[in-house]
C-alpha cells in the first residue's frame, strides 16, 4: 500500500530481507505487511563459484526458485535485486576477485532475465575499486533498461568526524561521495548507475548532505538502529533526519526500511495520534498485523503524509522539472498563441510592471497637472497586449492621462492587438505600429518612455539589450526605460539528470548549449554571483554590448568534494527604482512563473575538492547577425572553451 495518494516514486516503501528459497511467500508476507517491494537476494550467500561442482548440473546456481514463481509484473514491480554482498572485484585473493566476478555477471543476468527495474549493488571495498568499476561498466555496455543502484553509505565528512573513523559498510574513506565519484568516473557517468544512500544514525553537514540532491539517488535505505525511542518506546527520528526524508519524497526518492526491529513494539496497541509522541496508525487499517518492521513504516508513512501539499504554482510546474528546452528566440521566430497564452497567465509579472508604471506617472506628472497633461508611452514588443492593459490599468489608478504606441513585429499578433483595442475601447488611446521596434522610424524623440518584457532567463539571452538600444532614438532626452537595468548571475550546479540528459545525444552541439529548465534534481554548491549588468536608456557614445567577467566561486569546506556539470544562470531586473523583478533565488519574485532558469552545460565536468576555488570566465560575444556567450573554467582544473564564435548556440538579431 503507497505511503500516501501523492504522486511521484517516493510514495513507494520497500523492505530489505534476507535469501528466502520460497520467494513468493517471501514477497507475499512483506505486501500483507503493507510494504510495496522487496529487496532480496538473489543467491545463496553461501555460493563460491570455485567451490560448486560442475556434474550433473550440480553447479548451476542457487537462484530463489525460477521465474515463474512470481508474474512477470510481479518481478517487475516489487522486487529489486540484492548482489551478494560478499563479493570483492578488487580482492588481492585472485579466488575471491574471479568467484565474484562470476557471480556479479551469473547475477545481472539473472536480474535482468525476470525483467526487474533495480539490481543493488554492495558498496566498493577498500581504496581502490577499478576492477569492480570495470566489471559494472562492461555490464552496462549491454544492459536492458534495468538500473544498477550502487550503495554507498552516508556518512560523515565534516570537520567534526573523528579522525581515524572509516566507513563501516565498506571499509573505504570517510567521505563516501569521493568513492562514489571515482566509481561513476570509471563508468563514464553512466546514466543506468545511480545511488542507494544507506543512512545511519548520524549524518553530515547540512552542505555535504546537499550535493546528493544533484546526483542520481534512487533510493535511500533507512536502517532501523538510526531510528531513536520515544518515551513510549516507538520508533521516531531526530529532526535532522526527519528533514531528510522529506527532501527525499521531495525528490522522488524510494525509501527502504532495512535491519531487524530494535524496539520492542506490538502494531496492537499503537496509539492512534502519535509521531515523536504523536504517531498516526497511517498504513494500519489497510494491513495485516503482525510484521516485525509495521511500526517503521507506520511512522514513515506518517512523515509522508503530513508534508504541505504542493502550491498550485508547483503542480502545474511538475511536468517541467529537469526538462531541457531550448529558449526563446523572439526577434528570429514568431511567437505561438500557447506561448503568449502561457506567459500571460503570470499575473505577478504584471501587476510588477503596472506598479513601475503607476510610479513612473506619480513622479513625473504632479497632482495638479494630471488632467491636463498626457505621456506619451511606447511597449517595445507589445505581443497581444499584456503591457499594454498594465499601463492603462496604472493610467486608471493613479488618475494620470496616457498615449500608448503598441510596437510589435508579429503579424499575427498585430490582429490579436486590434482586436484588443476595439474591444476595450482604446482607439483614441492606443496605436498599433506592426514593425520591428529597430525599423520604425516615425516618432523620433517624442517617447517619454518606453516598457518592455524582453527579459530572458539569463536577463540579456533574449537580447533585449540590442532591442531597447534600437528603441532608444524615439526617448527625449530625459526618457525613461522600463526596465531601467537588469543583471545576470551564475551559479555552480551538480546536476546529474541535466548533464547524461545532454550527454545522451553525444553530440557536442548539445554541450555548448544553453538550456531554460525547471531545476529541480541539481545541488546549488555555491551562492550566485552577478555576471553582466545592462542598464537603459544607455547614454554612452562608447558603449558595446559585449562582456566579459571572470568568477570566482568558494565551495563551503563542509560540503566536502563535490561534483559541478555545469551553471544555473538566473537574472534579476529593476523595472523602477524599487520596483524589481527576478528569479535569482536568494530575492526571486514569489509565484512568478514567466521564467525558468537557464542551464549551461560543461562537456566534462570538474570535481571540486574542499577549499579549492572555482573559477569560472564568461563573455558575450556580438556579431552583426547575432549574440552568443562562450564560457569555461580555469581552476582547479581547465575545461575547453564552450561555443567559441557561436559555432552550436548563438541568438539571430
Amino acid at each position: 500500500m503507497p505511503l500516501g495518494q501523492k504522486t511521484g516514486d517516493s510514495r513507494y516503501c520497500g523492505v530489505e530481507t534476507q535469501f528466502e528459497d520460497d520467494i513468493a511467500k517471501l514477497l507475499a508476507s512483506n505486501i500483507n505487511g503493507c510494504f510495496d517491494f522487496i529487496l532480496p537476494p538473489l543467491m545463496d550467500p553461501t555460493y563460491r563459484p570455485s567451490l560448486a561442482s560442475n556434474e550433473n548440473g550440480a553447479g548451476v546456481p542457487p537462484f530463489s526458485g525460477s521465474d515463474l514463481v512470481l508474474s512477470p509484473s510481479q518481478w517487475s514491480s516489487h522486487v529489486v535485486g540484492k548482489i551478494s554482498s560478499w563479493i570483492d572485484l578488487d580482492s588481492e585473493d585472485q579466488v575471491l576477485r574471479m568467484d565474484s566476478e562470476i557471480t556479479l555477471k551469473q547475477e545481472i543476468a539473472w536480474a535482468s532475465h525476470l525483467s526487474l527495474q533495480a539490481c543493488l549493488l554492495p558498496p566498493p571495498r577498500g581504496t581502490s575499486c577499478a576492477n569492480y568499476a570495470r566489471c559494472v561498466n562492461q555490464i552496462l555496455q549491454g544492459l536492458n533498461k534495468m538500473q544498477l543502484w550502487l550503495r554507498v553509505p552516508l556518512e560523515k565528512s565534516d570537520n567534526d568526524a573523528m579522525e581515524g573513523d572509516t566507513n563501516h559498510l565498506s571499509g573505504g574513506p570517510v567521505d563516501s561521495w569521493d568513492c562514489w565519484n571515482s566509481f561513476r568516473v570509471l563508468c563514464e557517468h553512466h546514466s543506468q548507475l545511480s545511488i542507494a544512500l544507506d543512512v545511519l544514525s548520524s549524518l553530515p553537514s547540512g552542505n555535504s548532505l546537499g550535493r546528493w540532491f544533484g546526483e542520481p539517488v534512487k533510493s535511500a535505505i533507512i536502517h532501523t538502529n538510526a531510528f531513536l525511542t520515544n518515551a513510549k518506546g516507538y520508533p521516531c527520528l531526530s529532526k535532522r533526519h526527519q528533514k531528510l526524508l522529506v527532501e527525499f519524497f521531495n525528490h522522488s526518492i524510494q525509501i527502504v526500511i532495512s535491519g531487524g526491529p530494535v524496539h520492542n513494539t506490538s502494531t496492537e496497541n499503537v496509539p492512534t495520534n502519535y509521531i515523536d509522541g504523536k504517531f498516526l496508525k497511517a498504513c494500519s487499517i489497510f494491513c495485516i498485523d503482525g510484521h516485525p518492521l509495521r511500526s517503521y513504516l507506520d511512522y514513515i508513512g506518517h512523515l509522508y503524509q503530513r508534508m504541505d501539499p504542493l502550491p498550485e504554482q508547483e503542480r502545474f510546474e511538475l511536468s517541467y522539472r529537469d526538462f531541457l528546452q531550448s529558449p526563446l528566440q523572439p526577434l528570429m521566430d514568431n511567437l505561438e498563441a500557447q506561448t503568449y497564452e502561457t506567459f500571460e497567465k503570470d499575473v505577478v509579472k504584471y501587476s510588477q510592471y503596472q506598479r513601475a508604471v503607476s510610479k513612473a506617472l506619480m513622479d513625473r506628472v504632479p497632482d495638479e497637472d494630471a488632467c491636463t497633461t498626457t505621456t506619451v508611452l511606447m511597449v517595445v514588443g507589445a505581443g497581444r497586449g499584456p503591457l499594454v492593459r498594465a499601463s492603462l490599468q496604472a493610467a486608471e489608478e493613479t488618475g494620470r492621462k496616457l498615449k500608448v504606441y503598441a510596437v510589435e513585429k508579429n503579424p499575427n499578433a498585430v490582429v490579436t492587438l486590434h482586436s484588443l483595442v476595439k474591444l476595450e475601447g482604446w482607439e483614441n488611446t492606443v496605436t498599433i505600429v506592426s514593425s520591428d521596434m529597430r525599423c520604425w522610424d516615425a516618432l523620433r524623440k517624442l517617447i517619454y518612455w518606453y516598457v518592455s518584457e524582453l527579459l530572458g532567463s539569463f536577463g540579456d539571452n533574449e537580447l533585449s539589450p540590442e532591442c531597447l538600444d534600437g528603441a532608444q532614438r524615439f526617448l527625449k532626452d530625459n526618457g525613461i526605460s522600463i526596465p531601467s537595468s537588469y543583471t545576470s548571475f551564475l551559479q555552480p550546479v551538480t546536476a546529474s539528470k541535466l548533464y547524461n540528459d545532454v550527454k545522451s545525444h553525444n553530440d557536442l552541439v548539445q554541450f555548448e548549449t544553453a538550456y531554460v529548465v525547471k531545476l529541480h534534481s541539481v545541488a546549488k554548491l555555491s551562492p550566485s554571483q552577478p555576471v553582466f549588468t545592462f542598464s537603459h536608456p544607455e547614454h554612452s557614445t562608447k558603449k558595446s554590448n559585449q562582456r566579459y567577467k571572470k568568477l570566482r566561486f568558494e565551495i563551503p569546506s563542509d560540503t566536502g568534494s563535490a561534483m559541478v556539470h555545469g551553471f544555473a544562470g538566473y537574472f534579476d531586473a529593476t523595472l523602477y527604482k524599487d520596483v524589481h523583478l527576478g528569479i535569482e533565488p536568494s530575492i526571486a519574485t514569489p509565484n512568478m512563473f514567466s521564467w525558468f532558469a537557464i542551464f549551461f552545460p560543461l562537456r566534462t565536468p570538474i570535481c571540486v575538492r574542499p577549499d579549492s576555488p572555482l573559477e569560472v570566465h564568461f563573455w558575450r560575444c556580438c556579431s552583426s547577425t547575432k549574440v552568443w556567450y562562450e564560457w569555461c573554467v580555469t581552476s582547479p582544473s581547465s575545461s575547453a572553451i564552450h561555443n567559441c564564435n557561436g559555432r552550436s548556440y548563438w541568438v539571430g538579431l
